[in-house]
């Protein structure tokens, strides 16, 4: 006689070999999610920082496929691109103005000390609060307190240098001290103009004005004084050309007058001459009568 609980077609048989079928699926259920939580791929740009149970492992992941102990092994990604952030700060300066500014800085995090940066920080995200924008903030006042708010429009390339090379000091100091220095690499920081209140814009405008005009004037007071040189110039030239006309006139009058001098000492005949060159025709008459003195040569009547 068979036994009716082994023949294929009995419901026992039935039952078990269903319940097989259900183990063997569970099973296989379970195989392909264990197989499909121990591979992590890490895509490019990041990297993957192991976790036991979640505890932080010194094992770093790079870009590619990798092979995890499911279940308890977690991989946390963290970005190692070039990122930034940019912070809108305020300070005062030198002569308590108040100037503010937006500052971008750009960074990347050092994919070799991801573990330890993630361990002491956290979360990339976490920089920003935590390193970055106090850095920026404290570098900014410790900088501009340094100069008045001319200076800090005259010499902006000089502050601007000098923020840069603070904040990338600041974030270094910081991270020395999370025992994670270096794994943070600044790339750049830029600075935008430094911005002024109302009223000291105002004062900066009247103040440039103000320059101008008085720039203005001492050029035209340049101009007159180089305009009244050259008329006096001119005039001093006119009287010294003078001056050397009457000199030479005078010189040659007096070299005249002098060789005549000679002349008529030498020959007294030619003072006679030039007594009768210089009458005018007319015989003097005495101061009590009408009738003209004759003209009498004394020489002759002497003789």
């Amino acid at each position: 006689m068979r036994d009716s609980g082994t023949s294929p077609r009995s419901p026992l048989f039935t039952a078990k070999k269903t319940a097989l079928m259900v183990v063997g699926a569970i099973v296989g259920i379970l195989v392909l999610i264990t197989g499909v939580k121990s591979c992590v791929q890490i895509k490019a740009g990041q990297v993957g920082v192991v976790m036991n149970w979640g505890a932080v492992q010194n094992e770093v992941l790079q870009p590619g496929l990798h092979i995890v102990v499911p279940w308890m092994q977690t991989v946390h990604e963290m970005n190692t691109q070039l990122g930034s952030i940019e912070v809108s700060a305020a300070a005062a300066s030198k002569d308590l103005q108040t100037v503010t500014t937006k500052i971008s800085v750009q960074y990347s995090l050092n994919g070799s000390m991801a573990a330890d940066a993630l361990q002491n920080v956290g979360d990339l995200n976490r920089f920003d609060p935590t390193i970055v924008k106090p850095a920026v903030e404290e570098s900014l006042k410790a900088t501009t307190s340094q100069y008045t708010a001319e200076q800090l429009i005259t010499q902006r390339d000089q502050v601007k240098q000098k923020v840069t090379e603070a904040i990338k000091a600041y974030i270094e100091h910081t991270l020395t001290e999370k025992g994670i220095k270096g794994a943070l690499h600044i790339a750049n920081v830029a600075i935008t103009n430094f911005d002024f209140s109302q009223e000291f814009n105002h004062a900066i405008e009247l103040k440039v004005k103000a320059e101008q005009e008085a720039l203005q004037a001492e050029n035209e007071k340049r101009k007159r004084i180089t305009q009244a040189e050259a008329a006096a110039a001119e005039v001093k030239t006119e009287a010294d050309a003078k001056a050397y006309q009457i000199t030479q006139e005078s010189m040659a009058r007096a070299s005249a007058i002098k060789r005549e001098a000679e002349a008529l000492a030498n020959n007294p005949n030619l003072i006679q001459l030039r007594a009768v060159e210089r009458w005018n025709g007319q015989v003097p008459t005495y101061s009590g009568g009408q009738q003209p003195i004759p003209f009498i040569n004394v020489t002759s009547a002497q003789k």
